[in-house]
């Protein structure tokens, strides 16, 4: 039986001249930024490990690596992350590009060193356990396997600890890869469908996306070792339909799914060779030949697919394909050799002498693959007889032994402290028993203090009561006493107006008008207390007012009295009608009043606006005029009650400072809020809302 498949897949290279060029082109540039002669700032050293990269991605591996090494020692004041990284970067090429084990070994000791305070640890967790995972995958690769488990877990414990997912992932893939080299592929292919579910939130990352399409491939080559063709299929085409769908993330990238697609052609076209069929396995692996064999693509997997070609050709003893496609794959041992493919060279060499009647050559090449096989087979016995398991559930255990003698320790620790707290409760017990001996005696007084608070707070309340009563006293008063005068004065006001058409001298015409306009004048102020006393003592019959309506009788009733001034008035309604709940009487003397402030403190063929804008949960109500203002000295005494902010009119209209008190009161009775806004050159503006519901 053949393996012909490699777990890992390489990248497609381009032109070194170009990145090359802008390699030194960045130098260059960095060299420019004002540092000590020949260092480089941090952003600068940023900008060559992108430079890098790219090189890197493009399969100019040493060039890459070189360039950033003399980058780093060429810079001064990197933060922990950017050592971190470096570090990583020429690690991942000295073990998976020169496969330089001690030099890889050297570098991922560096990795873990640098974690030499645990403020370091608990900040970089996902860096930390990576340098486990690391220096782990060298140890596996010099066969130090027990080591190597140890530093896997460690990595498995750190990612853990810290709900790591991505690093959880890269264990699970890691115990996948070593399984399957066991050939336990179906514990392989868990693990490796663990790893899938773990990296789910790290596709982001395109490391982890290139992952886990790795993953699903390695899942359909474990149920193909199994046998299990349908399997195999279902996820070789999940690995395909994961490619194409995430192809437009990563189109800076199409190579890396070209690859890709290659080595899964290869494996689908295995599991039709299983089923014999043999022209749509040979069209598959033709397409993964020319893919992979290009430059910088996975030769390797290339030369496997050749080699499962040469195996069809075998079977349908096409002896002339068979002995061309095998020349193909003997030049190129000299830049792609493995030895596992020499292995399978050999076999299928020997089938074609053997088919020639050769039986000289045939042995000869029969002899090498048995001793390759037996070489192969000698150096991952011990691999393979390593239990996995068994060294897990030993590292499980030594790590449950080294909690609990933390825990044991931790213990002591509370027992010290439970021990000093004991005796502070002792002393705090003391003292609160002193401390109570002590209130005893207070408490006797406070009790005195406060029955002489609670016959104070009765006699408060019995004067607020009476204070109520003498406030109604009032309100009653002044009612009587404005009701009755209102009667005699309006009877003065009646006959001076009637006397002042009579045949008089002009002084006695004077004093009649003075007379008759102080009579008007006590009656608007008779009317006024009548109606500031009502609004304290009356409640308010509430019914549905359409708001346009009340505003447009508002407005009539008052043009009137704007027309003595050649004052005009503008209504903005609302746009459709809207009825909520008021008292229809007390909202329009609200309104009548702001528009006779307005007419009153306007000069003379000015301009009035009252406006309603319907809000989200009220109506507001806006009387705006361009009159003479309120000066900032008496904006707080607007709503008093007899306040001293009264002043006479444009006119000499006489104001009593009731009104807007009056006002206040009603628009607060119905939950609204009423506010002004003003200045002695704009005018005054009035607002008030009321709610809808």
């Amino acid at each position: 039986m053949f393996i012909y498949k490699s777990l890992k897949q390489t990248q497609l290279s381009v032109n070194i001249q170009v990145c090359l060029f802008f390699a030194c082109l960045l130098f260059i540039i960095s060299s420019c930024e004002q540092q000590p002669k020949g260092f480089l700032s941090s952003s600068a050293y940023n900008k060559a490990v992108d430079t890098a990269t790219s090189m890197y991605d493009n399969g100019h591996y040493k060039a890459a690596a070189d360039y950033l090494d003399s980058a780093f020692h060429h810079s001064n004041h990197l933060g922990f992350k950017q050592v971190y990284n470096y570090y990583f970067f020429i690690y991942n090429y000295a073990a998976h590009v020169k496969n330089d084990r001690k030099m890889a070994l050297l570098y991922a000791d560096s990795m873990l060193n640098i974690f030499d305070t645990p403020e370091k640890k608990l900040k970089f967790t996902s860096e930390y356990g990576q340098a486990h995972l690391s220096k782990g995958d060298v140890l596996f690769d010099e066969r130090r396997y027990n080591e190597a488990y140890s530093y896997f877990y460690e990595g498995k414990v750190i990612a853990n600890n810290n709900l790591d997912d991505c690093t959880m992932g890269d264990y699970s893939y890691r115990m996948g890869m070593i399984l399957y080299k066991q050939e336990h592929y179906g514990r392989a292919a868990s693990f490796f469908k663990k790893s899938f579910e773990e990296t789910s939130s790290c596709e982001g990352n395109f490391n982890y996306f290139y992952r886990r399409q790795e993953l699903l491939n390695n899942i359909g080559l474990s149920y193909s070792k199994l046998q299990r063709n349908d399997s195999a299929m279902y996820f070789y085409n999940k690995t395909l339909d994961y490619l194409k769908a995430n192809a437009a993330r990563f189109k800076d990238r199409p190579e890396m799914g070209e690859v890709s697609k290659g080595v899964v052609y290869g494996n689908i076209a295995d599991v039709y060779m299983r089923q014999r069929k043999y022209d749509e396995a040979k069209d598959l692996l033709k397409k993964s030949i020319a893919i992979n064999l290009r430059k910088g693509n996975d030769n390797n997997d290339a030369q496997f697919s050749e080699l499962k070609l040469a195996a069809i050709y075998d079977k349908q003893n096409a002896n002339d394909s068979l002995l061309n496609i095998l020349n193909v794959i003997k030049l190129q041992f000299d830049s792609v050799k493995s030895p596992d493919a020499i292995q399978d060279w050999h076999l299928l060499m020997s089938n074609y002498f053997e088919k020639q009647n050769d039986h000289q050559q045939a042995m000869a090449h029969y002899k090498q693959y048995d001793e390759l096989k037996d070489t192969i087979t000698s150096e991952n016995r011990k691999l393979k007889e390593a239990d996995v398991a068994e060294q897990v559930k030993s590292l499980e255990k030594d790590n449950e032994f080294n909690n609990l003698k933390k825990n044991n320790e931790l213990q002591h620790v509370y027992l010290r402290v439970t021990v000093v707290f004991a005796l502070m409760l002792i002393i705090i017990i003391s003292l609160i028993f002193l401390n109570w001996q002590k209130s005893k005696k207070n408490i006797k007084t406070l009790g005195s203090l406060n029955h002489q608070i609670n016959h104070q707070n009765n006699h408060l309340e019995n004067a607020l009561n009476d204070l109520k009563l003498n406030n109604q006293e009032k309100d009653r008063i002044l009612r009587t006493v404005a009701h009755d005068l209102r009667n005699p004065i309006g009877g003065i006001a009646s006959l001076t107006s009637i006397m002042s058409e009579e045949n008089y001298s002009d002084e006695q015409k004077e004093l009649l008008g003075i007379i008759r306009e102080t009579s008007f004048n006590s009656i608007e102020l008779i009317n006024e207390i009548l109606e500031a006393t009502e609004s304290t003592s009356t409640t308010f019959n509430k019914e549905a007012v359409e708001i346009n309506s009340l505003l447009s009788n508002s407005v009539e009733l008052m043009r009137f009295k704007a027309a003595e001034k050649q004052q005009v008035i503008n209504l903005a309604q609302l746009n459709t009608p809207v009825e909520i709940c008021i008292s229809r009487e007390k909202i329009w003397r609200v309104i009548s009043n702001l528009i006779s402030n307005a007419i009153k403190f306007s000069p003379e063929g000015s301009a009035i606006l009252v406006m309603a804008i319907e809000l989200e949960n009220e109506i507001q109500i806006s009387v705006k005029d361009h009159g003479i203002g309120i000066p900032d000295k008496l904006k707080n005494q607007v709503f008093n009650m007899f306040t001293d902010a009264k002043r006479p009119g444009t006119s000499g209209e006489k104001s009593f400072g009731l009104g807007l008190s009056i006002c206040r009161q009603i628009i607060e009775d119905h939950n609204g809020h009423i506010w002004f806004e003003s200045d002695t050159e704009n005018g005054t503006s009035f607002n008030f809302t009321l709610p809808k519901n």
